[in-house]
């Protein structure tokens, strides 16, 4: 198993009206310091259907302003179509975050 299919294997369980953080995922995924690789796996997602990479965001609750399906707005819309509310760009990590369980 490459570390993009252990990064593609956390995302595709972040659920439904959650979020999660690219340090989250690297550290579920086998090593906190995956950060970055987690932005360009994401980046190069194979399965846009099945792994919801618009559900990860950066530590601050920041939408990817270079999101790679159609920039920041798109992927506002499809965490309000999850139920997140998104406000100026960013998501209340408090309230969405997902406990990576």
């Amino acid at each position: 198993m490459t570390v993009f299919d252990k990064i593609y294997e956390v995302v595709r369980k972040i659920p439904r009206g959650k979020v999660a953080t690219y340090g989250q995922v690297a550290m579920l995924a086998g090593n906190s310091r995956w950060a970055r690789v987690v932005g360009y796996a994401l980046h190069s997602n194979p399965d846009p259907d099945g792994i919801p990479c618009y559900r990860v965001l950066n530590r601050l609750g920041e939408l990817a302003p270079a999101f790679a399906f159609g920039g920041a707005e798109v992927q506002a819309e499809l965490l309000r179509a999850d139920g997140i509310e998104v406000t100026d760009g960013r998501v209340d990590l408090e309230k969405y975050l997902w406990d990576g369980l």
